[in-house]
């Protein structure tokens, strides 16, 4: 059986979405930070660093979120991964970049908007971030008007990794009416059944 310790509110989610895509039974944990779960011994085996999300799979311990997926995929639902090299490149390379470089201004602004308090708000680090956005977007835009999914013709974990970075975009209060490549990618895969499986657990 399969563990999965997080939230789908956090940054495990993308994990329960591409659990729900494989169609894999599976069980979740919860961690309480404030009681200091996420350091005792049983869970510091999982991961040492002490980090949501990991996963357990029989006696296998992996963690972080990309990670994980790639795992999940390779060993029950291969077609996430792309159908031959070039996909399975693509499908790295966006993964890739929504962690290294989309994610980061979207959290920069998510955290200052959502925890911090109004008199505390440092509005230069939401400008800074929200300003590093239209760029991102246009290069997602530009595949997507030569593609149906990032990483070819059908949905792959690229499209998934991308996606759950890009849904930030309605907390930060980002419009993304003008782009309607992405718009249109991102209902249809708003009705993806595993999609909306995953978003019941965030409630």
């Amino acid at each position: 059986m399969i563990t999965l310790y997080g939230s789908a509110k956090t940054s495990a989610g993308r994990c329960f979405w591409c659990l729900e895509e494989a169609g894999i039974e599976y069980q979740t944990k919860s961690i309480n930070f404030r009681e200091n779960e996420h350091k005792s011994a049983e869970f510091l085996k999982v991961n040492p660093n002490g980090k949501i999300p990991a996963l357990l799979d029989d006696d296998y311990t992996i963690w972080e979120s990309s990670a994980i997926n790639f795992y999940l995929a390779e060993a029950y639902k291969p077609e996430l991964l792309g159908a031959n090299a070039k996909e399975k490149g693509l499908v790295h390379q966006w993964s890739t970049w929504s962690m290294v470089d989309l994610q980061v201004p979207m959290i920069d602004a998510f955290i200052q908007l959502i925890f911090v308090p109004d008199e505390r708000r440092d509005f230069k680090v939401i400008e800074k971030a929200l300003a590093k956005l239209p760029a991102m977007m246009d290069t997602i835009e530009l595949r997507l008007q030569g593609s149906e999914y990032l990483a070819g013709s059908e949905f792959t974990l690229a499209d998934l990794h991308v996606i759950s970075v890009i849904d930030i975009c309605e907390t930060i209060k980002f419009d993304l009416s003008k782009y309607e490549k992405i718009s249109a990618w991102q209902t249809k895969i708003r009705n993806r059944s595993a999609y909306k499986k995953f978003k019941e657990l965030c409630v």
